[in-house]
């Protein structure tokens, strides 16, 4: 699957669209099983994540249903005048920039944050491990615990793209599909790494924040690979593998 510069719709657009139009067009029927999702990816030349994200995006559709342990199948014909509504940013691609950018905020955060921020953070860690234990959606003692981070970097514009990054988790559809979905299967705010991430701050070792903030959101990135499996001939140890190669380069830039 090819794109040009005046190409707007992202790609998970593009695969749901042209998968939609698969399904209106009689390619695939009702209850028909869509092919698998490494298939997928290499008849659209796009990564596996692109494909979950199409997946989910064709299920807050209605045009697909995932059925556990079996795989993707059409529920019904799409309405050719139905517009595909613009779901937004996936989860996948909203976690690898936060990954690149608050790792360098919490390098940064090392160097400036007094000792009254520290203890916020451990106090917010407290409130963190109660959400968990109740089960409470929003993360937002998470997302305090990051802002917090931001703050201490003492730059008002890193605050801002934090703040906006976390919010996006709740704007786009798309991507409150995907992290509900995780939640379903018992995915929350991992504490052990929260905790690296503020021992690393009270040592005041950027490197080490930076590497603890990094490798805590690339296990969120491998969190919702799992989370959103749907096919299960995939879940075989070498797939699993195979599937987070190209996040796994991306997260060495």
């Amino acid at each position: 699957m090819t794109t040009s510069t005046a190409e707007t719709r992202k790609l998970y657009q593009q695969v749901a669209n042209s998968i939609a139009d698969a399904i209106r067009d009689g390619v695939h029927r009702p209850g028909q099983r869509l092919p698998s999702e490494r298939d997928l990816a290499e008849d659209y030349k796009v990564s596996r994540p692109t494909v979950r994200e199409a997946m989910i995006a064709l299920e807050i559709r209605g045009l697909v249903e995932a059925r556990h342990g079996s795989g993707v199948y059409v529920t019904e014909t799409p309405r050719p005048e139905a517009p595909a509504p613009d779901l937004d940013i996936g989860a996948f691609e909203l976690t690898e920039a936060r990954r690149l950018i608050e790792g360098e905020v919490a390098a940064l955060a090392a160097a400036t944050i007094s000792d009254e921020e520290l203890a916020e953070l451990a106090s917010i860690m407290d409130e963190m491990v109660v959400e968990n234990d109740n089960n409470v959606k929003g993360e937002r003692a998470d997302r305090r615990f990051h802002v917090t981070i931001a703050r201490a970097s003492r730059n008002s514009a890193l605050v801002t793209v934090v703040e906006n990054l976390w919010d996006l988790r709740y704007k786009s559809p798309l991507c409150r599909a995907m992290l509900e979905r995780a939640r379903q299967v018992g995915v929350r705010p991992r504490i052990d790494d929260h905790q690296e991430i503020l021992m690393a701050l009270r040592e005041r070792d950027p490197a080490s924040a930076r590497n603890a903030m990094r490798e805590h959101l690339g296990r969120v990135i491998d969190n919702l690979l799992t989370a959103t499996e749907i096919d299960a001939l995939e879940r075989a140890r070498n797939e699993v593998a195979a599937r987070r190669t190209e996040l796994a380069r991306r997260s060495a830039i």
